[in-house]
């Protein structure tokens, strides 16, 4: 059985930065996505509300502001299964797929059926 992990990165201020708006925020430094990039690594999979995805997929490209690090973590977050609860959401990037319906219910079902570690 799988263990659901709740993690949450945000500025001092209280901003999260990302494609659909709000101010841009820098990449991490080196260590910092080096410490993203082995938690990352170390996933079986992500559950994401359909706002998070949305920002996440940012990563789903290979982007040339991407730096050594950068390149890493979209590797690792391109070949991580991702699970998107959304009712709005029609069609999904590489490697996810759409839940609708209860997420409490879809939860304890990724949970039964994986092993590892859900972020």
């Amino acid at each position: 059985m799988a263990k659901l992990i709740f993690a949450m990165l945000q500025s001092l201020d209280g901003y999260v930065s990302g494609p659909e708006g709000g101010p841009g925020l820098p990449m991490p430094n080196l260590a910092l996505m080096q410490h993203f990039n082995e938690q990352g690594r170390s996933l079986t999979a992500s559950l994401y509300g359909r706002r998070m995805y949305e920002i996440m997929r940012y990563w789903d490209n290979d982007e040339p502001d991407h730096d050594e690090g950068g390149r890493a973590f979209a590797k690792a977050w391109q070949s991580r299964p991702k699970f998107v609860v959304s009712s709005t959401l029609k069609s999904l990037g590489k490697n996810a797929t759409l839940v609708d319906g209860n997420l409490e219910t879809a939860a304890k079902q990724l949970k039964a059926e994986c092993e590892g570690d859900i972020d």
